[in-house]
């Protein structure tokens, strides 16, 4: 299967953003031939400057929020800086930035540094901004689609499977002809979400296959590592027998995997991703303003594509003065709004957060606050 070219950013995406600083309202913020992207008629405006860091995930989806913001507010100055989910997290709670975009939700012992980073003890939330799916992607000459079962990705990520013509990958493709050709892997170098989501899937779904834990860094030597979304899908698109794993507004037109969910091979789309979030919890214990969620990669529901991440905007619940309180509470106020989503969705495939959930995540955007 091939998905519809999304990967206009790749390696320049956070160049292409940080010319949006520069840019602040006008239409040089837009790429050549984009669309404004949508603003709610009463959007809430900031002077001064927000920045933040990490997702390359969500690279493509905050180049768009950010254009759509700095176009509609004039006197409004976004920086986002795409170095990855664990750089990210770390450089919010060093409080070197006003908020991070992470694919994994921040963990126990992250949460107790966060009350230290925080203005008077606060909790800082994870807030979902951004629902994509993984896709597994490929470059072998002459094949366009492929099915793999969860056992099988898995066996081919930790090596155990070298060659693309092996019996096991036949199997499920008897009217494909695979070359005798080595599979070469590439995963992230970085400490990446899009890992730690990926890595959980493989864990959820493959059983004994994958005989490690999830986890934000690879877990065993890499054949070819990558840094950043981008640079994966760069590293694949430009090698052949290539195999790794992207979010999906970073396959352009690049074949990808259908995986194996219950009896069915089930593609990669906004659609499918979308029912795994519909029915994930949220994690037990938490904040009341905190909306980590608990992913079902190990789905068997018929249509669900199990390999999904959602990136997390995280913020501090309380910060030192009002005035940063309200440019945060401006900005994710416009990501979470029905035309944020909906523009992020027409750039990258995501998919839109339902209804409800934006309507409980608004409400916990409205109180972060300033203690001065």
């Amino acid at each position: 299967m091939t998905l519809p070219g999304h990967r206009t950013l790749s390696a320049a995406a956070l160049v292409g953003v940080l010319a949006l600083t520069s840019a602040c309202g006008s239409d040089d913020a837009l790429r050549a031939g984009q669309e404004p992207p949508a603003v709610p008629e009463e959007i809430a405006c900031f002077g001064g400057s927000l920045s933040a860091a990490g997702s390359s995930a969500q690279e493509n989806a905050m180049y768009t929020w950010v254009a759509g913001y700095q176009l509609a507010c004039e006197d409004s100055l976004i920086l986002y800086d795409s170095v990855g989910s664990g750089a990210g997290r770390s450089q919010f709670l060093e409080a070197a930035v006003d908020f991070a975009g992470s694919d994994a939700a921040l963990d126990e012992q992250e949460h107790k540094r966060a009350r230290r980073r925080c203005s008077d003890g606060s909790p800082a939330i994870n807030i979902p901004g951004y629902v994509v799916p993984i896709a597994v992607i490929f470059d072998v000459e002459g094949v366009d689609s492929l099915n793999l079962p969860p056992e099988t990705l898995a066996r081919v990520f930790n090596q155990d499977i070298t060659r693309w013509n092996d019996p096991e990958i036949a199997e499920h493709n008897p009217d494909t002809d695979l070359p005798d050709l080595r599979i070469t892997p590439v995963t992230r170098a970085d400490d990446s979400g899009t890992t730690e989501n990926f890595t959980g899937y493989l864990d959820a779904a493959a059983g004994g296959a994958w005989p490690h834990d999830p986890g934000g860094t690879w877990p065993i030597e890499p054949v070819e590592a990558a840094q950043g979304n981008s640079g994966i899908a760069e590293a694949v698109e430009g090698g052949g027998g290539t195999i790794g794993y992207v979010e999906a507004s970073h396959t352009a037109d690049m074949s990808t995997v259908s995986v194996g969910v219950g009896g069915e091979f089930v593609d990669p789309s906004p659609e499918s991703a979308s029912r795994v979030v519909a029915t994930s919890p949220e994690r037990e214990g938490g904040h009341e303003h905190d909306h980590a969620l608990e992913l079902d990669h190990g789905t068997t529901e018929p249509g669900t594509y199990p390999i999904v991440l959602v990136t997390y905007e995280i913020t501090c619940l309380r910060y030192g003065t009002e005035r940063e309180a309200e440019r945060v509470r401006a900005f994710l106020d416009y990501v979470l709004s029905k035309e944020g989503q909906e523009a992020a969705s027409a750039e990258t495939g995501s998919a839109p957060l339902p209804s409800d959930l934006r309507q409980r995540l608004h409400a916990s955007v409205a109180e972060i606050s300033g203690a001065g």
